[in-house]
């Protein structure tokens, strides 16, 4: 009787361990990382609700970084302090947002994620 040769299927164990661990660092950066730009989009819903009302770009600058703060705190947003939002009165006036966040994520390797949003005043 012939002996027929058996070709091995699948994974070794430590193959195994590596796939998991590059899935479970994937899932960690994404626990981390998500949140700041589920934030992010509720700024920039809030700088369209600003900038998308009546007569906005005539508004005051400080009026407008007032409206927006109030609507980013009753939205739960973090990380936009009134320092970061500036009104530009140059080719049409635009409302922009600018600001950064830091999440630390392991040992002493932190994320540094800037943001940089424009937004047209209407008339």
């Amino acid at each position: 009787m012939k002996m027929q040769s058996r070709q091995t299927r699948g994974m070794t164990l430590i193959g195994f361990l590596m796939v998991l661990a590059l899935v479970l660092f994937a899932a960690y950066l994404g626990i981390k990382l998500v949140p700041i730009y589920l934030n992010h989009f509720s700024v920039v819903s809030e700088m369209q609700a600003v900038a998308s009302e009546p007569g906005s770009a005539n508004t005051a600058p400080q009026t407008i970084r007032r409206q927006l703060m109030t609507r980013l705190d009753l939205s739960f947003v973090k990380h936009v302090e009134p320092e970061n939002i500036r009104v530009e009165r140059s080719d049409g006036t635009r409302l922009i947002v600018k600001y950064e966040v830091e999440e630390h994520l392991i040992g002493n390797i932190d994320a540094i994620i800037s943001f940089n949003r424009v937004e047209p005043l209407s008339n």
